[in-house]
């Protein structure tokens, strides 16, 4: 069995932390061949897509023999696992995926729904679950929902790992420019919600394979910042599913099975659902260690069952 997975070059991955390495690794152990390429390595030749990836023994990390020209349907499974941003690369790289899809291949996740999916916009689905929300450009909507929600935070659609996240208060001097400048003059959409205070005690990174919850992560922010990504410093800490964590999975679940949505990460503040991650969800070394779980490893096994 070939697994292909698509993503930054390789010398720009920090294996320790990385959780597309975790998952080469794991199927490295489960005897799949590990292969990988780049967005720019996908190829079309009529309807077929094609690939120049190399095989890499990613165990210790990391050798890559020379690379190959292969039709897509030499792999059963490709991964799709490059980082945002959603550019026009990382779109039409789906699209080359797409024609992998019908010939057959599993591509993980869905690119029709890696693209239908925005990482904040495909929360708004189960809107019931989140805080608070509205998606506009216009500054007077936007001004008016934060003088009826009094404190917010703003979060540009196409962002990631917490960058440009802004939390202000209704009160606040100068707000409408605020909003003028995030929207570029109200040009531009953003996602505006009722602050979560108890964002401070963390947010819980859920990692859901096949719709169903596998392990979590506390993450709480560093002093003098609400924010709890690890990439802007917050700090990962152990922690439980609880009752109303599986009551959110359960209601994502179906959904994300529909769609082709095989390996997921969903953000949880408070018992509130925050984001769903379809892109390149991450978390994986940080449960493992934490946890002192073989996450990786039993995802590669769970795929392999389903």
């Amino acid at each position: 069995m070939r697994h292909l997975f698509v993503l930054d070059p390789l010398g720009q991955i920090k294996s320790f932390k990385d959780s597309s390495a975790a998952l080469m690794q794991a199927a490295y152990r489960a005897s799949i061949d590990v292969w990988a390429c780049t967005p720019a390595d996908l190829q079309a030749r009529g309807d077929k897509a094609w690939v120049k990836g190399a095989r890499v023994i990613p165990e210790p990390w990391c050798v890559v023999d020379k690379p190959e020209l292969l039709p897509l349907t030499e792999f059963e499974v490709v991964w799709m696992r490059k980082d945002p941003p959603v550019d026009d690369v990382y779109l039409y790289s789906t699209h080359l995926l797409e024609l992998a899809e019908r010939c057959g291949v599993r591509v993980i996740n869905r690119p029709a729904s890696l693209r239908a999916w925005n990482e904040k916009l495909g929360a708004l689905r189960f809107s019931h679950l989140m805080a608070p929300t509205l998606v506009a450009s216009s500054v007077v909507e936007l001004a008016q929902f934060a003088k009826e929600q009094g404190e917010v935070v703003l979060k540009p659609l196409g962002g990631k790992a917490g960058q440009g996240v802004v939390r202000c208060a209704s009160s606040s001097p100068g707000i409408e420019a605020l909003f003028e400048l995030v929207t570029d003059q109200e040009r531009l959409p953003i996602m505006i919600q009722k602050f979560i205070s108890n964002v401070l005690e963390g947010d819980k990174r859920i990692l859901l394979v096949n719709g169903e919850p596998l392990g979590a992560l506390n993450r709480r922010p560093k002093d003098g910042d609400f924010r709890s990504n690890l990439a802007v410093g917050g700090k990962a800490e152990a922690t439980e599913i609880t009752s109303r964590d599986k009551y959110i999975c359960e209601e994502l679940g179906p959904e994300l099975r529909n769609h082709g949505l095989f390996f997921v990460g969903i953000d949880v503040i408070d018992g509130i659902l925050s984001e769903i991650n379809v892109t390149s969800p991450t978390g994986i070394r940080e449960i493992e260690s934490l946890m002192q779980i073989p996450l990786a490893d039993q995802v590669i096994a769970l795929l392999t069952e389903s």
